[in-house]
């Protein structure tokens, strides 16, 4: 006879929306025998259908899948592991018979499942591919929990084992698996034999253990950043997920990273396994921190975890994406799995990791630091008193002349307001980013672009050592927006320019460029020059530390060299050149410059 049960209905959780994510793929293995069968699902196959997984592959045997999915905040008094029925209960189900008319359409990870196979069918191997979720499940002590453990794949341990660190749970908890066959008073069946009945990955168990409220489902516990696992999309650079030990002995953790297997044919294509840093010790002489590759197939990393409840008994890890080094174009995939497991080879957390080729498309905005000058220092010819040597013409004997870079007492500030499709990288004097009359936020050339309503949100971003003009005109940058190219910029200021030209004074008679009877506009060398300056910006590669590696796509720094050249009279000029370092943040991802 089966034991009198309460089942109060609390783990709505089991019933999760899919996942539609860029995302790593793993096979899941279930070995299910003629008749009926419990299955925990650790991959989430929602990408396709079931008619498509399951119906049209015409050997596969699978009849019926029903899906355990409890309603919250609902008490039921049952006298068993609830059987699967279509008539008020919690499941949902998906028939081969009436295919797309079933209710059921998608398996989901993370859920429980009861599967039947035609009664005269050999044991046979379901092969399920789909994107590995981390477990989670929320324990009811008032009923039935129908659940799967994240136990290793290979070698699982017994319940006995596996309970084992939660004394007080192994001591009330009632179990019952389905052996096969057809549901009766033997399937389900009471699990007697806890010290030789594995807890296979990936089967799935009612479970109960009187008032005692379970929280373990394993020696340790992966606490994560969401629910879809370390996802750095296409403009993070870092992840952090946290160890739990629920022992109370010493347990030692170990990480690998995978590779992801081949996805569907209907799926995103992969470039490869995400380039991850794990962060290491921090220096204190320059507060960086180090950093190690996460390679595939390298040896385990592994952390200590004192007992529960001790100090040292949590641990943090900090991941990191140098994308640098990834390659491809903007939205391509990259996609792997962070393997997680400990020393006493009890439970095997599989986390998807995943990211995408990040757009530098946007505004750039940022600044240099001017420090060094070019000179034009002269030395002359001294004699044994240390005087000038006047040569025959009467003039001191030069020489040499020093032309090296110098540096300045004090770094001179310059503004750089950048905009990049992709394509083309403009230099800009002004910008300006708010909503437009559509309520869209834009990176427009003119205020009158913006909605006047809500100027007061919008942001006016200048530099005011570029020459502004009525139309805010803007240049365009040679080279491509990444590190370790160049980008040049040419911008020439008329000797008649009275708006940003450094020589004119528009009121002052020597510096206006007018004759002296103010009638005559004078050309370049009389009292104004033309200016050109050529702005070169270097982007260097990413520094060594954790930080400067997977900071790209965020920021970007490097060398500035300006060359200024002052055109006089003629074919008459003289050069300056100025150096000095520089960096830029990505302040949004508009694509589009609002121009019009």
């Amino acid at each position: 006879m089966r034991r009198k049960l309460l089942l109060f209905l609390a783990t709505a959780c089991l019933w999760a929306a899919p996942l539609h994510l860029h995302a790593q793929w793993l096979t899941q293995s279930f070995a299910l025998k003629a008749g009926w069968n419990a299955i925990y699902l650790n991959v989430d196959p929602s990408y396709a259908t079931l008619d498509a997984l399951v119906a049209a592959d015409a050997a596969n045997p699978i009849q019926e899948i029903w899906l355990w999915q409890p309603a919250p905040a609902t008490a039921q008094f049952i006298q068993s592991p609830q059987l699967p029925s279509g008539n008020g209960s919690q499941w949902v189900s998906w028939v081969r018979a009436t295919g797309p008319a079933s209710q059921l359409q998608r398996a989901v990870g993370n859920a429980a499942y009861l599967v039947r196979i035609s009664t005269n069918a050999p044991t046979y191997t379901w092969n399920l591919k789909g994107k590995p979720v981390p477990f989670r499940f929320r324990w009811t002590s008032t009923g039935l929990n129908l659940l799967g453990f994240p136990t290793p794949t290979t070698q699982p341990p017994t319940f006995e084992s596996f309970l084992a660190p939660a004394p007080a749970f192994q001591q009330a908890a009632q179990i019952f698996y389905y052996p096969g066959g057809n549901l009766g008073a033997t399937n389900p069946a009471p699990l007697n034999t806890p010290r030789t009945y594995s807890v296979r990955r990936g089967e799935a168990y009612w479970m109960r253990a009187g008032d005692t409220y379970n929280r373990y489902f394993g020696p340790f516990e992966v606490v994560l950043p969401g629910a879809a696992g370390v996802q750095f999309r296409d403009d993070l650079g870092q992840s952090r997920l946290r160890l739990r030990n629920l022992t109370s002995g010493n347990l030692t953790v170990s990480l690998r990273l995978l590779a992801s297997e081949a996805p569907p044919v209907s799926q995103t294509t992969l470039v490869g396994v995400p380039p991850l840093l794990l962060r290491g010790a921090q220096n204190l002489t320059n507060l960086t921190y180090a950093s190690s590759n996460l390679v595939v197939g390298a040896p385990a990393n592994t952390y200590l975890l004192k007992p529960a409840g001790e100090a040292g008994s949590e641990v943090e890890i900090v991941l990191g994406l140098n994308r640098s080094l990834m390659t491809g174009a903007p939205a391509s995939a990259y996609a792997g799995i962070l393997r997680l497991t400990d020393s006493l080879n009890l439970a095997q957390h599989d986390l998807p990791v995943s990211a995408e080729v990040g757009s530098n498309a946007g505004l750039w905005v940022g600044a240099a630091s001017v420090s060094q000058v070019r000179s034009y220092l002269k030395s002359y010819q001294k004699d044994s008193a240390g005087v000038n040597t006047v040569g025959a013409n009467g003039a001191y004997v030069l020489t040499g002349v020093n032309t090296n870079l110098g540096a300045v007492a004090r770094p001179y500030p310059l503004r750089l307001i950048l905009h990049t499709d992709n394509t083309n990288t403009y230099l800009f004097q002004r910008l300006y980013h708010g909503l437009n009359p559509a309520t869209n936020f834009v990176n427009a050339t003119r205020e009158s672009f913006l909605d006047p309503k809500q100027l007061a949100s919008a942001r006016r971003i200048s530099a005011i050592h570029l020459p502004a003009t009525p139309t805010n005109t803007f240049w365009r940058l040679t080279g491509a927006l990444q590190a370790g190219t160049n980008l040049t910029a040419s911008i020439t200021l008329s000797h008649g320019d009275h708006a940003s030209n450094p020589f004119l004074h528009t009121y002052h008679p020597d510096h206006d460029n007018l004759d002296a009877k103010f009638a005559q506009f004078l050309p370049p060398g009389f009292e104004s020059y033309t200016v050109t300056r050529v702005i070169q910006l270097t982007i260097t590669p990413p520094g060594n530390d954790f930080a400067s590696l997977t900071g790209g796509g965020q920021s970007f720094t490097g060398i500035y060299d300006e060359s200024v050249t002052f055109g006089g009279k003629g074919t008459e000029s003289r050069r300056f050149d100025t150096r000095g370092t520089f960096t830029l943040d990505h302040l949004n991802r508009i694509r589009t410059l609002t121009t019009q």
